[in-house]
């Protein structure tokens, strides 16, 4: 099957709507479990790109936020935003038809670190709790 078609055909839904024709699939075993495509002007959702959208759907779909042993095919080589959620899912390998052209952002953003001790606590003592119920 080529995946990569029904990912275009995704695409023109997009454009169709008046959105950046990107579409994306993914697929698990050779089974398409999800297909989306951009809806950022539709839902005035800065995140609602087509590789966020149909990682929440194969999510769902799946009942699992690990993706393992899933592929994604996608028209546009993905931003930092959705290889970040790539990565975060756990998808193995993404396939892309286009190269971004302009591979920076367009905003930069000012991130300052507060060095919060209690922010850092209630995450350690998360963890150490979740270590101990598997260790028992």
């Amino acid at each position: 099957m080529d995946y990569m078609k029904i990912a275009l055909s995704e695409a023109k839904k997009a454009e169709r709507k008046g959105e950046v024709p990107i579409g994306c699939v993914i697929v698990r075993d050779g089974e398409v479990i999800a297909k989306a495509h951009n809806l950022r002007e539709s839902t005035k959702c800065a995140t609602a790109h087509a590789e966020v959208l149909a990682i929440n759907k194969a999510c769902k779909k799946l009942d699992n936020w690990r993706l393992s042993g899933c592929e994604m095919y996608v028209t546009l080589e993905p931003c930092e935003m959705c290889m970040g959620a790539i990565r975060n899912a756990r998808v193995e390998r993404v396939y892309y038809g286009a190269a971004a052209e302009n591979k920076g952002l367009n905003h930069g953003v000012d991130v300052v670190f507060e060095g919060n001790g209690e922010c850092e606590n209630i995450l350690k003592e998360f963890f150490k709790g979740k270590r101990e119920m598997l260790m028992k």
